[in-house]
Parts: structure tokens; C-alpha cells; sequence
């Protein structure tokens, strides 16, 4: 197997399934709040905005769900099989997506975003793959090229809708169709097969009792649960509701709200090319130094003027790159024994919780001051950090019994 093609194909998954989630950005608002009716926005005769928020909120909800069961499924019947059907389901699923919008069918929409999203939580299982199949700088690199896909995902969604709608509203799920096959054929080009399994339990059964919430019976993996749910809190209020400072204190529209996107994506995704270097310390302490830097830049957006603020959302793009090349790949090397299917399983569905949390609680907050959200986040992600250092510490100490007990 070649790795480079083992790398291309995970970061593409990657790069598709959060195309997949942020690509009808841009299409919804026009559909539900133009005040023009339609068969999606006067289903059941509710309000709009209530559709509206339910059309945006389905997706995560399915790749909340996706990334809890697909890394361990692909633990028990194999990264291959799992990545095919994913891939080509999603596909379906956008397929189905656009047919909705043509038939203005609310329910097939809802119902489509949902099972696109549940298959497209399959990024838990491209972090597995090269967890398992690489070692090394080269994971921590990998892993870290990995993010800078996912990231790259946010940006590219929205612009790939905006840039193909002159074609139809339709046309950006279309093409979304077609490249997920075409990466479903570089999955099985790149990736082995597998010997069958051997297992005789149900899939039914094995979401059941293998997903990736299971792990929080052990302490050490409900540890990394709670610091990586802080973390991703404190940046989901911050990628949610930047937009939305953006509008209020330097009165930009779409068009400064793209190009800040895009200026902090450039920088995310540049520092994710040097982010997987070697480093002397320990992890899991340089992880916290970046989650101080990231909750000051989101506490200084929060408390700034216009410039400072827009120079804070660019910048914020460093730390938190550095942050993720460094914590999935710690987590690999010392959870891996649990499944890495599982162990980066749960990274992802508690980034999707944070999603949804921060999204219902933000709801509310801006209807205050949307500052509130963002001083909110900042607090949370400077909490984290300070959980990291006594996490740290009661490791470091149970790691020392546990070699004084070894040389008794």
C-alpha cells in the first residue's frame, strides 16, 4: 500500500464529510427567511425560522450519532467495508438531498440531511486508519494534515455552494455525489481487503454495545471526555457566533464575513503543515499551553474593537491547529489498546455534542448580547486547559505506582 494514497484518501473523507455538513449554508437562509413561500418553509404551517433552525441542527445530530458508532464498527468488522459503504451511503444521501429541494419535500429533506450526516461521521474512522497503519512523526503528521481537511471542509462547503448555485440550487449536492464516489473508488484501491469477520453478533448489536461512549467507564478516557467537551465548546461558540460579531461590530455582510472565514482557514490550514513537527515535553502540557492561547484570542474577540477582533478570528487559526495535531495523536499512542475506531470515535462525537450544546445555548445568550457566547466559550477552553495540568498530574502519579509496583 502506498501511503501517500492512504493519506489523500483519509484527508479527502475528511475534507467531504464537513463539506457535506456547512455546503447548504449559504443555500438555506434564502429558502426559509426570503419571505417567499415554498413547500419547505410552510410544512405543517410552522413558523420559518423553526424549520429553518431544525434544517440546520439535523446534519450535526447525524454525525453525533455517526461518530459514536462508525470507529467502533470499523474496530469489529474492518476499516475498508466501513469507509465503502459510508462513502457511497453519503453519496445516496446527498443525492436524495437534492431531490428534495426539487420536490420541496420538508420531511425528504430532513430525513436526507440526517442519514448524510450519520454516514458522514466517518471521519473517526480515516483517523483510525492512519493511527493504525502509521506510527511514528508520520502519524503525528498525517494526523495533523488530517485536521487541516476537516478544516479546509468548513471553508470549502459554503464556497462551492456559492460559486455553483448560477447553475441551480441543486448542482453543489450533485457534485457532492460525485466526488464522494470517486473517493469511495480510491478507499478500495488504496485500502486492502480485509479477512471476513468472524463476528456473528448483529450490527445492531454491536452499535449497541460497542460505541464509543462505552469507553466513559474508564476513568482516564472519562477524563479526556470532559477536557476535549470543554475544549470543543469554547470553539464551537467561537466558530458559531464569530459570524454573527462580525455583523453586529464591524458591520460586515456576506462578503467580509467570507473573506475573514477565508483568512483564518488560509492560516489554519498553512499552521496544520508545520503542526506535526517533533517536539520535546510532554503532550498533553503543550496541548494546554495552545488551549490558553485559544481561549485569550476568543476572550479578546469577545472584548475588542473591529480590527482587533477580526485580527483575533485569523490568528485563533494557529493555536488550535497546533492543539489538534497534538491531541488525537497522543490519544492514539496511549488509549490505542481500547480501538482506535473507538478511541477517535469518541473525539469526534464529542465535537459534534459541542456543536449542539453551544448552538441551543448561544440561541439564548444572543438574544442578550451575543459577547456573552464568546466570553462563555473563553472561559470553557481556559477551563479545559487548567483540567489538563491536574489530569497530568494524577497520570504521572498513577504511571509511578505502577512502575514502583512493577520493580516490587
Amino acid at each position: 500500500m502506498k501511503t501517500p494514497l492512504l493519506i489523500g484518501a483519509a484527508c479527502l473523507l475528511a475534507l467531504l464529510s464537513t463539506i457535506g455538513a456547512s455546503l447548504p449554508y449559504p443555500i438555506l437562509p434564502p429558502l426559509f427567511a426570503a419571505g417567499v413561500s415554498n413547500g419547505l418553509n410552510q410544512f405543517l404551517g410552522l413558523p420559518p425560522k423553526l424549520l429553518f433552525g431544525l434544517a440546520l441542527t439535523i446534519n450535526p445530530l447525524g454525525l453525533l450519532i455517526g461518530s459514536a458508532l462508525l470507529g467502533p464498527m470499523s474496530d469489529r468488522y474492518g476499516r475498508r467495508p466501513v469507509l465503502l459503504i459510508t462513502a457511497v451511503g453519503a453519496a445516496i444521501g446527498h443525492a436524495a438531498t437534492a431531490c428534495a429541494l426539487l420536490l420541496e419535500s420538508y420531511p425528504l429533506f430532513i430525513v436526507a440531511r440526517f442519514i448524510t450526516g450519520l454516514l458522514e461521521g466517518n471521519g473517526s474512522v480515516a483517523r483510525a486508519m492512519l493511527a493504525d497503519r502509521l506510527d511514528g512523526d508520520l502519524r503525528r503528521k498525517a494526523l495533523s494534515w488530517l485536521n487541516g481537511a476537516f478544516y479546509m471542509g468548513w471553508l470549502a462547503g459554503p464556497l462551492l455552494a456559492g460559486m455553483t448555485l448560477v447553475w441551480g440550487i441543486t448542482v453543489p449536492f450533485w457534485i457532492a455525489v460525485a466526488a464522494l464516489l470517486l473517493v469511495a473508488l480510491l478507499v478500495a484501491a488504496v485500502l486492502p481487503v480485509e479477512a471476513p469477520s468472524l463476528a456473528t453478533t448483529s450490527w445492531w448489536q454491536v452499535a449497541r454495545d460497542r460505541h464509543s461512549l462505552n469507553l466513559l467507564r474508564e476513568p482516564d478516557l472519562r477524563n479526556l471526555f470532559i477536557v476535549t467537551l470543554a475544549y470543543t465548546c469554547g470553539v464551537t461558540a467561537f466558530y458559531e457566533f464569530y459570524p454573527l460579531w462580525l455583523v453586529e461590530v464591524p458591520g460586515f455582510g456576506a462578503r467580509g464575513i467570507a473573506w475573514t472565514t477565508a483568512a483564518m482557514c488560509a492560516v489554519m490550514t498553512t499552521t496544520t503543515m508545520f503542526a506535526g513537527r517533533p517536539f520535546k515535553g510532554e503532550p498533553l502540557l503543550r496541548a494546554r499551553r495552545f488551549a490558553l492561547i485559544t481561549a485569550s484570542l476568543i476572550g479578546l474577540l469577545a472584548a475588542s474593537n473591529a480590527w482587533v477582533g477580526i485580527a483575533a478570528i485569523i490568528l485563533y487559526g494557529i493555536p488550535h491547529s497546533i492543539y489538534n495535531a497534538i491531541v488525537p495523536n497522543w490519544c492514539a499512542e496511549r488509549f490505542g489498546a481500547h480501538g482506535q475506531g473507538a478511541v477517535m470515535g469518541l473525539i469526534s462525537t464529542t465535537f459534534c455534542l459541542a456543536n449542539i450544546i453551544m448552538a441551543l445555548v448561544g440561541a439564548v445568550l444572543t438574544l442578550i448580547d451575543t459577547r456573552l457566547i464568546l466570553v462563555l466559550g473563553a472561559m470553557l477552553t481556559a477551563w479545559s486547559a487548567w483540567r489538563m495540568q491536574t489530569w497530568h498530574a494524577s497520570m504521572a502519579r498513577d504511571d509511578r505506582d505502577k512502575l514502583e509496583g512493577a520493580l516490587q
